[in-house]
């Protein structure tokens, strides 16, 4: 445990389970720490990380009562505190995978997605109930935004204060599968395994490339000599390209080639 952080080490690849389950696994100072900690940890031994939630909840947001206690003491950082956690995970090497167990409210969309891939059970109940306070979602809304939903999609979640379930989310393309909840930690820890079965260097660096295109690449030819210089840069740190190419030319299949 890592505080309210429960880490499962796997060969590879790791899952991080937020054990709050009585305050619908909100995030609190002691989470938010538990999570950057985690993350160092895991930083060059995981090459996937599963973020979850315990029982009927992925996470409720920012803990909305610690928050306000700070605020009447007259402390803050809790959002920048926030903001760090999610900027960690964009700045990760590894490959982060939600597996969105259930409410997923505020904070909880900003993580799924913030995370790179995303399995949700159809009891996920994904929402942003900002507007209930008369707030802007300010890290769920550019995070939903910023996800690839359309307008329509991103305003209904940030002004109604409607929620979508997991079918929804996979139909909008917030998550890439939506299963039965029993399914749920299977198949992210199956996804998980087979992204950790690949190059380090080689992950990180096209996460890095997932960034930054279309988001500050959007023209065609700069778009493709950027994954030729992505490659050059693969190539720089390991000899992982080589080693495959050598592979395939000796008739041994590399992941991802089938049986």
């Amino acid at each position: 445990m890592s505080g309210p952080i429960e880490v499962i080490r796997h060969e590879g690849w790791a899952q991080l389970r937020i054990d709050r389950e009585d305050k619908r696994n909100a995030m609190d100072r002691a989470s938010r720490q538990g999570l950057l900690r985690a993350f160092e940890e895991l930083r060059g031994q995981a090459r996937a990380i599963i973020v979850t939630g315990t029982g009927g909840s992925f996470c409720a947001g920012m803990d909305l009562k610690e928050r306000e206690q700070d605020r009447k003491a007259g402390i803050e950082g809790a959002g920048d505190e926030w903001i760090a956690v999610n900027m960690a995970i964009r700045a990760h090497p590894a490959i982060f995978i939600a597996a969105v167990n259930g409410l997923a409210l505020g904070g909880g969309a900003t993580l799924i997605n913030v995370c790179d891939l995303a399995i949700a059970s159809t009891r996920a109940s994904i929402g942003c109930p900002e507007m209930g306070f008369s707030t802007y979602p300010g890290m769920a809304g550019p995070a939903i935004q910023l996800s690839g939903v359309t307008r329509k999609q991103a305003a209904w979640l940030v002004l109604t204060t409607n929620r979508i379930d997991g079918a929804t989310a996979e139909r909008w393309g917030m998550v890439n599968e939506c299963v039965e909840p029993e399914a749920l930690l299977p198949r992210a820890q199956t996804l998980a395994a087979q992204v950790a079965r690949f190059d380090p260097v080689a992950l990180a660096e096209s996460k890095k490339a997932l960034d930054r295109i279309p988001a500050f690449i959007t023209d065609w030819q700069e778009a493709m000599d950027h994954g030729q210089m992505v490659n050059l840069a693969i190539r720089s740190k390991t000899t992982a390209q080589a080693e495959g190419s050598a592979r395939f030319a000796a008739g041994i299949k590399n992941p991802g080639q089938g049986v």
